[in-house]
């Protein structure tokens, strides 16, 4: 396998293995902190990590003052489309589905990366993809019919959140690739503007509250961690493995890991249908990423 490839697998799982605790932390911290107060203080420890990081090499600080205005403004909108829009909307969707619901909902999103990457990069849709995607998505199906939760809140609501979150999400992981801009300022300024418009319409749509305790400890690793490390490493094995598809079929294993996290850490059940789940959704990756060959950019 082309040397390109293998660093994108690297990279993905290492984003896949981080995400899986969004869902249960999520869970935590939104029982007390209102949806986009937690959104802007988790993109802003991201920001803070980056900006840090950024200004501790002579390569990368040298790409920051390189930035231009034109690419800033560029960078900003990916950062309203991509993780401003696509985190409100999946956090609502958390706050009126089960946990677990809503994190198998928002990955509908790899389905509308590889299907964005067909019509705005050219990558060509194989009878492969196709059965592989298809695998994947019955494997989130059992999922979500198998769960025996109920939401109390706007069920309705909460589907449409997390599906058009999923949209936003999947349209900006091509657009990012497309725009091919550095990637560690990228992600800085991406998570600045979710942190500034998060700030904006908080304060003038909820009542914030005091952070306490063991809650920074949290948003810690939500900014650091899945914010932060997550999605840029994410970026660069999508930017970067030549084949999207292959790459963006990792991220099913995310709802599955989640499930198991979520049983450790909140005492959630697995049931069998979550069992039946994984052969699929692992079929469908092992039915991708094997004798396949890679695409070309």
């Amino acid at each position: 396998m082309d040397k390109r490839i293998d660093r994108g697998y690297a990279l993905a799982l290492t984003s896949v293995a981080i995400w899986s605790t969004l869902a249960a932390l999520m869970k935590l911290l939104l029982e007390d902190i209102p949806n986009l107060q937690a959104l802007c203080i988790g993109a802003f420890f991201a920001f803070l990590f980056l900006l840090v990081y950024n200004l501790s090499n002579s390569g990368r600080r040298a790409a920051v003052r390189g930035t231009t205005r034109g690419q800033a403004l560029r960078m900003a909108g990916l950062g309203f489309l991509g993780l401003f829009m696509y985190s409100a909307l999946y956090y609502e969707g958390i706050s009126e589905l089960t946990s677990q619901e809503a994190c198998i909902l928002n990955y509908l999103w790899p389905i509308m990366l590889v299907l964005f990457s067909c019509m705005l990069l050219g990558e060509g849709f194989t009878v492969r993809k196709g059965v592989a995607m298809t695998l994947s998505f019955i494997g989130i199906v059992v999922l979500t019919s198998g769960s025996g939760d109920t939401a109390g809140g706007n069920r309705l609501l909460g589907v449409v959140c997390c599906i058009a979150g999923a949209a936003c999400y999947g349209l900006f992981s091509v657009l990012n690739k497309k725009l091919d801009m550095d990637q560690n300022v990228t992600m800085m300024i991406i998570w600045l503007t979710t942190s500034v418009c998060s700030l904006a319409l908080g304060l003038a749509t909820e009542e914030w509250v005091a952070v306490e305790g063991a809650q920074w400890a949290g948003f810690l690793w939500l900014g650091v961690a899945i914010n932060a490390v997550a999605y840029l490493t994410w970026a660069l094995a999508i930017g970067g493995s030549g084949e999207t598809a292959r790459i963006a079929n990792l991220a099913y294993l995310t709802p599955f890991l989640s499930l198991v996290v979520s049983a450790v850490v909140l005492g959630e059940e697995l049931g069998a249908a979550s069992l039946v789940a994984l052969v699929l959704i692992i079929g469908g990756i092992l039915l991708q990423g094997i004798g396949s060959r890679p695409e070309k950019d």
